[in-house]
């Protein structure tokens, strides 16, 4: 914590381990939540994209926003998390988060349309942005220099647990589907499809219910928390804080830490040092640039969407069903291992090594997925002009029986088939993707009242402003159905699909080892004191702008250029990360967060 503390030493009969291990595992707790929200809707994305696009009649762009919505949530609150972290203070800002990720879950599950379910995550990635800035900026300022990389260490590792949990119900109920699958074999086909819709609908509520318990636990176990004491000094509430630091420091250092403290404090009342600690004063710009550029970098390598789309992104890569939920799980469960490595690793290799290393395997192991998905993806046959000329009054209605697939040019008694169309009315876009081997006989329906929406009182207000950047209703409304891109191919075999997980688990081995740990230590370490809440706010927001993007992208993205498109782009993003770990980032293992900001003087 300070330059007294890192001097001596801290015998483990004179530090209070039982607090430090209590206030470690509430925070850990913030990194769970932090993981569900991130790795929850990859079990409930096919299920929910499966019945809401037929009962709600969702665009996959809609899908996409879905999907980030919660990354979006995060971009807002980090906007104003370092103020509510500084008004209200660490303990009081990470308590708003769980009471709001615990509200988040039954708006959600109980959603009857598409906005309440982007409210409802929405409202769980602005939980999530707050516990993002605050549970790392409160384990900088309470934990000693020694213990510091353990923190972010185990924020980290209950992060990749709460991606674990969320796999795990996933997988639970990928196993239901499956099993219900199996027995509506016997019925009609539109009994089948009946049956299977209820399953699946309720398969993606139960997957949001599940998160309730966990919010709940942590929104409890922060009360019990003390204030971060550098919160308290800078409140001038000088007892309180050697109060807090009597739980997490030896009695002994108790007043010298205190003193180390207060020297800082004290500057800031002075309008001299107010004009010296601006945020982008000469002194802090340099700091303040690497951290905002590993945050950027860390979400660049695509691994929020990597995780968010594990399932539906294994299954195009040839897993059928339960399979690519099982490959979920082992991906969730190997980057929970490395953490466990990263544990140990962090505070004996540092910082510098750690992300040299994990961003030159992420590198390597998403070109070897590119590879492989753009070697699946040549073999495609374009069949844009049999489309087209199906097209009837601005609408296109196809069943896809046997006899269809082979008009179309698939074979689908050598192995089943996948027809992906992507599809536009003036600036509404879509991308529909069926299967030959689909319950039932799919149909290939796409209308314009499905594919136009409205624009909302907000969107119509901006628009008569001309300040709406989304696609325009009314000339939507004039516009001719255009066929951007159709193409059928065969659906890759398992040996295939295993191939694309093995990468994935290079992947995310590597990341969890480098950026997984290191980025919150950079986010925490780097920022000077004096202005280390604001400036991990605007560095979170960059984080989660870059992660959103991507996120918000994905399905129209590989739905028109195919997921090879992505993984090269993620690979080229990470071979810079690498080039910026390699020759601008100090090594900061060790220091006290008073040297390391000596370090940019």
């Amino acid at each position: 914590m300070n330059d007294v503390s890192a001097a001596t030493p801290m015998h483990a009969s004179a530090t209070p381990s039982w607090r430090i291990r209590y206030l470690l595992f509430i925070a850990g707790m913030g990194g769970l939540l932090y993981g569900i929200d991130i790795g929850i809707i990859a079990g409930a994305l096919p299920y929910l994209e499966t019945t809401a696009t037929a009962s709600w009649h969702l665009s996959s762009q809609q899908l996409g926003f879905v999907v980030a919505a919660v990354l979006l949530g995060s971009v807002l609150s980090s906007l104003f998390a370092g103020a509510v972290a500084d008004l209200i203070g660490r303990r009081g800002a990470m308590l708003l988060s769980g009471v709001l990720f615990t509200l988040s879950i039954p708006i959600m599950a109980l959603a009857s349309g598409y906005l309440p379910l982007l409210l409802g995550r929405l409202l769980q990635g602005i939980s999530g942005g707050l516990i993002g800035v605050v549970v790392p900026l409160y384990l900088a300022e309470v934990l000693s220099p020694e213990r510091r990389g353990r923190g972010a260490a185990m924020f980290q590792l209950l992060l990749t647990i709460g991606l674990v949990l969320a796999a795990v119900i996933g997988l639970y109920h990928a196993h239901a589907v499956d099993i219900a699958t199996a027995s509506v074999q016997q019925l009609a086909a539109e009994e089948q499809q009946r049956v299977l819709f209820a399953v699946k609908d309720h398969a993606w509520r139960t997957i949001f219910w599940s998160c309730l318990l966990p919010g709940m636990v942590f929104s409890a176990g922060v009360l019990l928390l003390s204030e971060s004491p550098r919160w308290l000094v800078r409140r001038g509430r000088i007892e309180q804080a050697r109060m807090a630091l009597q739980r997490t420091v030896p009695a002994a250092q108790v007043e010298a830490t205190l003193q180390q403290m207060q020297t800082p404090a004290s500057e800031q009342t002075t309008g001299v040092a107010q004009q010296r600690d601006r945020l982008l004063s000469r002194r802090y710009v340099w700091p303040f640039l690497l951290a905002c550029a590993i945050l950027a970098f860390t979400q660049a390598t695509g691994i929020n969407s990597v995780l968010a789309y594990a399932v539906n992104i294994l299954n195009q890569a040839g897993l059928p069903g339960a399979a690519a939920n099982w490959a979920d799980v082992a991906i969730k469960l190997l980057n929970a291992v490395m953490t466990v490595v990263a544990l140990v690793l962090v505070d004996c290799k540092g910082r510098k090594f750690l992300l040299m290393l994990g961003s030159g395997g992420i590198a390597v192991a998403l070109l070897a997925a590119a590879l492989l998905f753009l070697q699946a993806e040549r073999g495609l046959q374009d069949v844009r002009q049999p489309l087209h000329q199906q097209i009837a009054g601005d609408a296109l209605s196809l069943r896809l029986d046997a006899a269809q697939w082979q008009r179309l040019g698939g074979n689908t008694a050598a192995q089943p088939q996948q027809l992906t169309v992507a599809y536009a009315y003036g600036g509404f876009s879509n991308v529909r993707s069926l299967r030959s081997d689909a319950i039932g006989t799919a149909e290939l329906t796409i209308r314009r009242e499905d594919s136009v929406q409205a624009d909302s009182v907000i969107g119509a207000f901006f628009r008569r402003l001309h300040l709406n950047p989304f696609p325009d209703p009314a000339a939507a409304a004039q516009a001719p159905l255009t066929i951007e891109r159709a193409s059928i191919g065969p659906v890759p075999p398992p040996a295939h699909g295993w191939a694309v997980a093995t990468c994935i688990l290079v992947f995310v081995a590597f990341f969890a080892v480098g950026p997984g740990v290191c980025v919150w230590l950079a986010l925490s370490e780097l920022m000077p004191t004096r202005i280390r809440s604001n400036g991990m706010s605007i560095a979170l927001l960059i984080n989660q702008f870059v992660s959103t993007v991507i996120a918000a992208i994905f399905l129209p993205t590989v739905g028109q250029y195919g997921y090879a498109s992505m993984f090269f782009f993620w690979a080229g993003c990470t071979v810079v990360y690498f080039l910026v770990a390699a020759f601008f980032l100090p090594e900061t293992k060790g220091k006290s967060l008073e040297q390391i900001e000596a370090h940019f003087r």
